[in-house]
This record gives structure tokens, sequence and C-alpha cells, in this order.
């Protein structure tokens, strides 16, 4: 069977996303890894993906840890210095598929606000020939519902999606439906890949 979409992840493919580098840059490492220790900011984040409010959720957490409050709004408040920079190898990536008539598809944990406020900065979140986005879909990867919504919609199944996404477990879900898939540890290494499946000459993939 031939590649008939592809399918992008965005948090650490499409753009950066390491909120403890923000953190150690505006607070320090010791303090950021107090607040960790004492905030699971990460399931406040799964919150937000999975449809409850980014601004009602953060302050809500803000305030519930008091001793903590200015910095967990920052994950609100300057959330957009979290969420970069854009890797543009990728963006590249993406573009070049477009223009060569393959369709690409997000497939995404990211809240329904935070997304529309991406957006804004990065204008190629609003590029896919699909968005399938967790907030929307009210379930998160690695969650075989996910990838079974995106199959359901898309009319596409196993081998005739690959899938690039940073985080192992993500990509493990999607190879136990059958999907091609690309472990993105960088964009050289997936441009290497699109070119080995024939979706892109290596110029093209520059």
């Amino acid at each position: 069977m031939s590649i008939n979409a592809v399918v992008f992840d965005i948090g650490n493919v499409l753009i950066e996303w390491h909120p403890e580098r923000f953190y150690d840059s505006v607070i320090g490492e010791t303090r950021r890894r107090e607040m960790f220790a004492a905030v699971d900011l990460h399931a406040m984040n799964e919150k937000v993906d999975l449809g409850a409010h980014f601004t009602d959720t953060v302050y809500a957490c803000a305030d519930e840890n008091p001793e903590w409050r200015d910095e967990i709004r920052m994950w609100h408040d300057r959330w957009i210095e979290m969420a970069s920079p854009v890797i543009d190898h990728s963006v590249r990536l993406m573009t070049a598929l477009q223009a060569k008539g393959m369709p690409v598809f997000s497939l995404t944990n990211f809240g329904i606000q935070s997304y529309d406020f991406a957006a804004t900065h990065y204008p190629f979140l609003r590029a896919f020939d699909r968005d399938f986005i967790s907030g929307h879909m009210q379930v998160i990867k690695p969650d075989a519902q996910i990838y079974q919504m995106l199959e359901d919609a898309s009319g596409l199944s196993g081998a005739d999606l690959i899938f690039a996404d940073d985080r192992a477990d993500n990509i493990e879900a999607a190879a136990a439906r059958g999907w091609q898939t690309h472990l993105f540890e960088g964009p050289q290494g997936w441009a290497d890949r699109l070119v080995s499946e024939g979706l892109l000459t290596s110029a093209e993939a520059a």
C-alpha cells in the first residue's frame, strides 16, 4: 500500500515545547524543580489538552497553590514563550509535501484556546489539510481512540498513513494500528525518512 497522508505531531516536531526550559530561564532551575515537585503542572496541562478551558484551568491551579501563584500563571500568560521556537525545517517539509499534493494532517495533544492562540503566532497551524486536535476530540495520545477517530474521519488507516511524533509511546500506539511511524529526534531525520519513502526529493526536503 502507498502512503496517502502524512501525519505530524506539533509539540517538539513543528514547535519546540519545553516548559522546564522556560521556567529555568525565568526563575532558575532550583526553584523550577521545587515547583514541579510541589505541583503537577503536566497533569494541569493534560486537562487543557482534554478540552478544559485554558485560562480557567491554569488560573484555578494557581489559586490552589498560592505559594506558586505567579509562576503557575506564567503557563498561561507567557505560554507562547514556552511554545517556541518554531522548528523551521519541519514547517518546510510540511509545505513541500502539500506542494506535491500529499495531504498533511495534524495529530496533537493541544488545548482548544491554546491552539487558537498559537495559530495567531504560527499561521502554518491553519494550513493542515485535516486537524486532529485533542482538545476538540476530548481524548489524548496515546489512547487508541484518538487514532481510531483520525482513521474514521479520513477514511485512511494502516500503511496509508505515516506519522511523526517525538514520544515513543505515541509512536507505539500508532504502530500497533499498522501505521507507518517515525520517532522524531530532529527535522533532518524526518526529512531523510520522507525522502526514503519517495514522498520528497532530497532537494525538496532540504
